[in-house]
């Protein structure tokens, strides 16, 4: 395909943004106008169009477009449907039943791209099998969502148009669900196992993938927990998918721009920090209350006492799960620290200079490997 392809795909995905999101003002909340009728398609659109024409051969910029157009072309239908509702239109309850399956859809596009990150080809043909894993999961909970009866309640009136009253029908969803949750495992663990077999500029371009998929890991478990009780948390989560396409642009096009290793860092560590505090403090606000229960029926005294203590232990936490990090994944770096933390200790008590230069050069050696090293020293008269 051409690069003027990805500009028509852009231009026609940004038109049905606009109609979907002119449709859904008022009849469902900002926040999901914004975010996934405007925001998530857009960053797909826009990443998609740039990876496309400046490397057209590679099939990632045209999985984002595809993508872009499939999630705008739902947003449109769910739109129109809350529209041809309200205004007493015809094929409203068609318009939400698209929105009721696409993001099965949409869950498979991820996995493809996960798959198939950076260069459009699989680690290797033994990973064919998560592929099919995938597409069959896919074609199973398509049809068991969509025909399903237990889907009535994501409809206005109550009820799925096509409705299927069948056994096996039943079936499908879990089925199929099950069967994408393992080939969604399977590429992230593609996604490794490339990352380490990966050398020079492929492992530039991984990291930066593997930092925005590892931002997406973290927040997860905490959207999924408090998905329909806060929106405070379907934020951060439509900000991690979208900074996928976001990675992914920059890792193809711009890989050498920043240092992702900084990134991966600080995202593996404030994601356990945050888990990690969030464990402490609802754990610890269950422990009080039910230790106060008998003094005070009021919960406050529990919340302060959590709030101190996750205060508290917020420092030697971050220390120790940095720590653990730099330990696990950055192990030469943790190695030459903990190198140098030794010398400097024993810089402090060392008098005599020769063996000083000896401990300096070996230090130098474990820490920075170079070639050769010569430590030179003034001769004992000039020193005088």
């Amino acid at each position: 395909m051409s690069k003027r392809t990805a500009a028509w795909f852009l231009v026609i995905t940004l038109a049905l943004m606009v109609a979907g999101v002119l449709l859904s003002l008022g009849r469902e909340s900002v926040y999901d106008t914004s975010l996934y009728g405007l925001v998530l398609p857009g960053v797909l659109a826009g990443s998609g169009a740039l990876v496309a024409r400046a490397h057209p051969a590679n099939p990632i910029g045209w999985l984002f477009c595809g993508f872009a157009l499939f999630t705008a072309l739902a947003e449109l239908a769910e739109g129109y449907g809350h529209y041809a509702i309200d205004s007493g239109l015809p094929g409203g309850v068609w318009g939400e039943w698209v929105i009721s399956w696409s993001w099965i859809v949409e869950t498979a596009l991820w996995l493809l791209i996960f798959m198939l990150f950076p260069d459009g080809r699989l680690v290797s043909e033994r990973w064919r099998l998560v592929l099919w894993l995938g597409l069959t999961g896919t074609a199973l909970a398509l049809p068991g969502q969509a025909l399903s009866p237990g889907s009535r309640a994501l409809f206005t009136d109550g009820v799925n148009p096509v409705t299927v009253q069948n056994d096996v029908v039943e079936l499908l969803f879990p089925a199929g669900t099950a069967l994408i949750l393992v080939a969604l495992l399977g590429a992230i663990a593609s996604l490794g196992v490339r990352l380490r077999r990966s050398r020079g500029i492929e492992r530039q371009q991984l990291k930066w993938f593997a930092g925005a998929a590892s931002l997406m890991v973290a927040v997860s478990p905490f959207a999924l927990a408090f998905w329909y009780s806060s929106s405070f948390v379907q934020l951060p989560m439509a900000l991690a998918i979208g900074s996928i396409p976001v990675a992914a642009t920059v890792a193809i096009l711009r890989y050498r721009l920043y240092d992702i290793d900084v990134v991966i860092n600080r995202t593996l560590v404030y994601a356990g920090l945050s888990a990690t505090l969030a464990g402490a403090y609802f754990g610890s606000v269950l422990v009080l209350q039910f230790a106060l229960q008998p003094l005070t029926d009021r919960s406050d005294l529990a919340v302060a006492g959590s709030t101190l203590a996750v205060a508290a232990l917020f420092r030697p936490a971050r220390a120790r799960i940095q720590a653990a990090v730099d330990r696990r994944f950055y192990r030469r770096r943790y190695d030459a620290a903990r190198t140098l933390e030794d010398f400097g200790g024993r810089l402090r008590a060392q008098l005599d200079l020769e063996a000083l230069g000896a401990d300096l050069r070996d230090v130098v050696r474990e820490t920075i490997a170079p070639v050769h090293v010569s430590l030179w020293l003034p001769a004992p008269e000039l020193r005088r």
